[in-house]
């Protein structure tokens, strides 16, 4: 089934791509810049899409992304350090960011002639995000319905939507995802800062996963602290 993937440049969404295109269905790489903190990660999509050997479609975004106000990823608001899970982590939601993104792949992929795009939303995102969870995306689906009924018949695929970051990784390492060529940090330093949410969800997921972290960090320890902090909340 030929597959538009929404890939950030991130561990999941290049997992995500790998995946696809082990199975034979992937046709093409989306990714959207928004004005977010950094354009660095869609330097890693672009890398992704040349590895995989599929087109990589970058929708600018910026003038949208100027009014969704009130982000740190959007705005000029820290980005907290600590645990994903952490209420301090709301400042990072960009509100209707998925179903704006979503949307445009979407009309992307039946214009080209795709039955599918695939998102690495996953079970962790679903505290902060509310565009990440199984309800949204079932209602995104019925709703891309009815948008393309009698035009294209597209199916929204979340394979990790129930799954941890840390089956993520799994799969990632079974489809041979090359793990140090994606990007997650918020910060966008020259390194992995090593402190923010993102960058703490990754150290635990590779723990978790039992499968060696190859990411460089500014503090490759943080993580340790930030979890056990969270398990005393």
């Amino acid at each position: 089934m030929k597959t538009t993937v929404v890939c950030s440049g991130g561990l999941d969404s290049v997992s995500l791509a790998h995946m696809i295109a082990a199975q034979g269905g992937l046709s093409r790489l989306i990714s959207f810049d928004y004005g977010q903190r950094h354009r660095k990660e869609l330097d890693f999509a672009a890398a992704a899409a040349r590895r995989l050997g599929v087109p990589h479609h970058v929708i600018d975004m910026r003038g949208v992304g100027a009014v969704l106000t009130g982000s740190a990823l959007t705005g000029g608001a820290e980005v907290p350090d600590g645990h994903y899970a952490e209420e301090t982590m709301r400042i990072t939601v960009v509100p209707n960011r998925n179903a704006i993104m979503l949307t445009v792949a979407f009309g992307m992929a039946a214009a080209m002639g795709d039955r599918a795009v695939a998102t690495a939303v996953h079970g962790g995102d679903h505290f902060i995000y509310p565009d990440c969870r199984p309800a949204f995306t079932e209602a995104f689906q019925h709703m891309q319905d009815a948008a393309l009924d009698g035009y294209a018949q597209v199916r929204l695929l979340t394979p990790f939507v129930h799954r941890s970051k840390a089956d993520i990784v799994t799969e990632g390492a079974r489809h041979g995802t090359p793990f140090a060529e994606t990007w997650s940090c918020y910060k966008g330093g020259t390194l992995h800062c090593g402190r923010c949410g993102t960058c703490v969800e990754r150290r635990e997921a590779f723990h978790l996963a039992g499968i060696p972290d190859p990411t460089a960090y500014e503090d490759g320890d943080f993580w340790r602290q930030a979890i056990a902090e969270r398990g005393r909340a």
